[in-house]
C-alpha cells in the first residue's frame, strides 16, 4: 500500500516503464527511499550499539551503512546510465547502471571482511554485553522496517526490470536474518556470559560477504554476456514469423547494453522466386514495427529458399530425418542445392547444443558422420555443413 502511495506521489505516468524518464524515475525513488530508510537504521542500531557494547549490533548498524551506499551509487548509475548516446558510445551508456552494481558489491565484501576481525577480536577479548529493553524493541522495529524496504524495492525493481533494485531487495531480505540473529544474541545476551555477541558477529558478516559475492555475479553476468531473456527473444521470433513470406527463422542474437536497451540480429527465410523490392519493403516494415513494439534496435537479413523445386524439398525431409539421429543437432537451415549432373552438394548450417563443447574433433566427426549417412543413401550428393551455435 506504502509502496503504491510512493509511486503514484513521485512518478509521473507510473504505467509507461518503457519511456526511458519514467524508468529513471522509478530507479530515482527507490534508491532515495533505500538512503533515507538505511540512513536512519544505521543511527538507531550504531545507538543501539554504542549503550549495549554489541559488536554484532554494530556491525549490523555499518551493513545499513554500505547499504545506503549502495543506493546512493545505485542513484549516480540509473544518472549516469540515462545519459544519451555520443559518438563514443553509440548505443548509449546503460551499462553503467551494471558497473554501480560492482562497486556496491564490492563494499558489500569489504565491510563484512572488517567485521570478521571485529568480531573474532571481541571472542577474544570478550566485553559484557548490556540488554535494555528499549534497545531490543529499536531493532525488532528495524527488522520490520526491512521487511518492507525488500518488498518496496522489489517491487520498483519488477516494475522496471532492474537487476540493481532487484538485487538490493535480495539484500535487504538478508539483512532481515541477520538483524533477527544479532536480536536474538542480544536477547540471550541478557542469562549468559558467553561471547556469543561475537560469534553471531561472525555470522552476520560472512553472510553480508556472501550477500557481496551474490551481487557481484548478479552484475557480472550481463557484462560477460548472458543469454538474452527467453520472453523477449519468443516476442522477436514470433513477431518475425507473423509477417507475409517469411516462413523460417534462425540466427537470433540479442545483444545488452544495458536495462531495457537490446540491439538484435536475425535471419528471416523467404522464397528465393519473390520480387527483391517487395521482400524488401516487408523486411523494412518488420524491423520498424517490431523494434518500437518490443523497444528494441532490430536487424533483419534475409536468406532466400526454394519452397518449390521437389528435389530440394525431398531431399531436404531426408536429411532432416538423418538429423534426428543427432542428439547434440538442435535445428538445420540455409538448405539448398548447388551444381548439375550427377554430383551435387547439399548446403546447410546445423545448430549444435549449447551444452556440447565445440571442439575441433567434435566438428570433424560429427560432418564425417552426416556425410556418410547422406551418402549411404543419395551416393551422388556430397554435404557442405557449418556449423552454428544457439545463441539462446
Amino acid at each position: 500500500m506504502l509502496s503504491q502511495i510512493l509511486v503514484k506521489t513521485f512518478i509521473k505516468e507510473p504505467e509507461n516503464v518503457d519511456k526511458e524518464n519514467v524508468r529513471n524515475s522509478y530507479g530515482f525513488l527507490g534508491s532515495t527511499v533505500g538512503i533515507i530508510v538505511n540512513t536512519i537504521l544505521f543511527i538507531v542500531k550504531l545507538f543501539v550499539g554504542i549503550i549495549t557494547k554489541s559488536i554484532s549490533v554494530t556491525a549490523d548498524a555499518f551493513n545499513n551503512l554500505s547499504d545506503a551506499t549502495s543506493s546512493l551509487i545505485t542513484m549516480i548509475g540509473f544518472k549516469l546510465a540515462s545519459k544519451p548516446a555520443d559518438k563514443e558510445h553509440p548505443f548509449g551508456h546503460g551499462r553503467i547502471e551494471y558497473l554501480s552494481g560492482l562497486v556496491v558489491s564490492f563494499m558489500v565484501i569489504l565491510v563484512g571482511f572488517e567485521f570478521i576481525k571485529s568480531s573474532y577480536s571481541r571472542i577474544i577479548n570478550p566485553i559484557p554485553v548490556q540488554f535494555k529493553t528499549l534497545s531490543f524493541v529499536l531493532l525488532l522495529l528495524s527488522i520490520g522496517t526491512k521487511v518492507w524496504l525488500s518488498r518496496f524495492n522489489s517491487f520498483i525493481g519488477k516494475k522496471i526490470n532492474s537487476t540493481a533494485l532487484q538485487a538490493s531487495s535480495l539484500d535487504a531480505l538478508g539483512d532481515v536474518f541477520t538483524s533477527s540473529c544479532v536480536a536474538l544474541s542480544l536477547a540471550i545476551s541478557k542469562w549468559t556470559t558467553f561471547p556469543i555477541d561475537g560469534y553471531i558477529g561472525i555470522l552476520v558478516s560472512l553472510f553480508i560477504m556472501y550477500s557481496g559475492y551474490s551481487l557481484i555475479k548478479d552484475t557480472l553476468s550481463p557484462l560477460l554476456g548472458e543469454a538474452p531473456d527467453k520472453d523477449l527473444a519468443n516476442k522477436i521470433i514470433n513477431g518475425v514469423l507473423s509477417y507475409r513470406y517469411i516462413s523460417g527463422i534462425h540466427d537470433l542474437v540479442i545483444h545488452n547494453y544495458g536495462p531495457g536497451k537490446f540491439m538484435a540480429s536475425i535471419h528471416a527465410e523467404v522464397p528465393q522466386d519473390i520480387s527483391l523490392v517487395k521482400i524488401h519493403e516487408i523486411i523494412d516494415r518488420a524491423e520498424k514495427e517490431l523494434s518500437e513494439k518490443l523497444n528494441i534496435i532490430l536487424v533483419i537479413h534475409m536468406d532466400p529458399i526454394n519452397t518449390d523445386d521437389e528435389e530440394v524439398n525431398y531431399a531436404r525431409e531426408e536429411l532432416e530425418k538423418i538429423i534426428k539421429n543427432y542428439p547434440t543437432i538442435t535445428s538445420l537451415h540455409d538448405f539448398r542445392i548447388v551444381g548439375e549432373g550427377e554430383k551435387k552438394n547439399l548446403i546447410f548450417d546445423i545448430v549444435i547444443d549449447y551444452k556440447q563443447p565445440l571442439t575441433e574433433e567434435f566438428q570433424n566427426n560429427i560432418i564425417e558422420s552426416i556425410n556418410r549417412d547422406i551418402k549411404n543413401i543419395h551416393p551422388q550428393y556430397n554435404a557442405v555443413i557449418t556449423i552454428d551455435r544457439d545463441f539462446l
